[in-house]
């Protein structure tokens, strides 16, 4: 009967302390996820202001000062998606660990999964740097439409 109410989640070996972890585990890297969305969000927004400001009044230098946030959000959302990466590494170590060669409860230690150069790779990614490729050229674009 209790198999039935935790919705089959005893079926699957896991104990609720373990569940509970995982839970937390998804909500941090739900959390990552949702940052990374909002930093695209924000540097459309002020890459947009810039550009537009940049062509319409003929100004190259804020063409120009326009990379500098364009760059720093693409680090920020890379750092992101790298902690997000990390913390889905814990979730599958906690998800799959034996009972004898646990993970102590509700630990949060991401450093098993670390690698080296990670935040670029993580900036290197496909979605990541299309878009902000995407960003960058566009800002060249501008640049070149001013100059």
């Amino acid at each position: 009967m209790e198999d039935e109410l935790s919705g089959g989640h005893m079926s699957a070996g896991l104990d609720e302390g373990r569940m509970r972890h995982l839970e937390l585990i998804q909500t941090i890297v739900t959390r990552m996820g949702n940052n990374s969305f909002l930093i695209k969000g924000w540097s459309l927004t002020v890459t947009g202001a810039l550009l537009a400001y940049a062509v319409g009044n003929d100004k190259s230098a804020i063409a120009l000062v326009g990379f500098v946030p364009v760059l720093a959000f693409w680090a920020l959302d890379g750092y992101f998606l790298y902690q997000e990466r990390l913390f889905r590494r814990l979730y599958e170590r906690v998800r799959s660990t034996s009972a004898t060669n646990a993970i102590e409860p509700f630990a949060m230690d991401v450093a098993p999964g670390r690698e080296k150069a990670g935040v670029l790779k993580a900036a290197g990614s496909f979605t990541v740097a299309g878009f902000y490729g995407g960003l960058t050229l566009a800002q060249a674009f501008a640049l070149l439409f001013v100059l």
